[in-house]
């Protein structure tokens, strides 16, 4: 069984002042190299590093708060499936998870975190392919697929054609007053602004080749048009109750 080596100290100011998810994500690049980890080996070694060594005189005066917040930051790293336990050593050994390995290096890595917890709650089924494609980290082609599951439950649901694509489909579909997915009980001004949200995010988003006001290499404006999504789907789903489907 081999113990962990820590690629250096990390700089204390860094263990001070940053938050946790970003003081864990230094931490997790310091302890990717290794096959066996475990917190004890950690601990130890920043005190040692910080506490003098043999000598008993500390370097930085607020040893206690340092290894606080190193313990912080890998209760955080835990917590966010990045380290997990290794499977051929004993309970006390882990492992930097596959995830973790994947993200140790990368400087997008908090907010592909972040992204993924924005999607981590239940999603309409008909974004089970747009959900895969954000997991690959091809964020272009899941609002695209998207934006494609809106497109196609909005069509199914009002009983268009299919040659009625894009704006022009959510126009029809949500028209005041005798749009057949538009919820006449409501007033005139709701009903314009349901028809102008479906068509203005539609249009904005549903052909990312053609609209570039979307930063397709951000995980978080990606999540949030797949959150976009979802909500048009809940509100597709709600018309077609209205309506009297009773699979919806």
């Amino acid at each position: 069984m081999t113990s962990a080596r820590i690629s250096g100290p990390l700089v204390p100011e860094l263990i001070r002042t940053l938050p946790t998810p970003e003081l864990g994500l230094h931490l997790l690049a310091s302890l990717a190299g290794n096959a066996n980890i475990n917190s004890s080996n950690v601990l130890r070694g920043f005190e040692t590093s910080y506490g003098g060594g043999y000598s008993g005189n500390p370097t930085e005066p607020d040893l206690d708060r340092l290894l606080q917040r190193i313990a912080d930051a890998w209760a955080w790293l835990v917590s966010k499936g990045l380290i997990g336990p290794n499977p051929t050593q004993d309970q006390n050994w882990s492992r930097v998870t596959t995830e973790g390995r994947a993200l140790a290096q990368d400087p997008a890595a908090l907010l592909k975190l972040h992204g993924a917890e924005r999607l981590a709650g239940p999603l309409d089924e008909a974004l089970t392919r747009a959900r895969t494609y954000f997991n690959l980290g091809d964020y272009e082609t899941a609002c695209f697929a998207a934006m494609k599951a809106v497109e196609v439950a909005v069509r199914d649901a009002a009983g268009l054609a299919n040659g009625l694509t894009g704006t022009a489909l959510m126009q029809q579909a949500f028209q005041p007053e005798k749009g057949p997915l538009t919820d006449t009980e409501s007033e005139r001004g709701e009903q314009v602004g349901m028809m102008s949200f479906f068509a203005g995010a539609f249009g904005a988003f549903r052909n990312p080749v053609g609209h570039r006001t979307v930063h397709f290499d951000d995980p978080m404006e990606a999540a949030e048009i797949i959150q976009t999504a979802d909500l048009m789907l809940r509100i597709v789903r709600r018309a077609q109750k209205r309506n009297g489907d009773a699979d919806a």
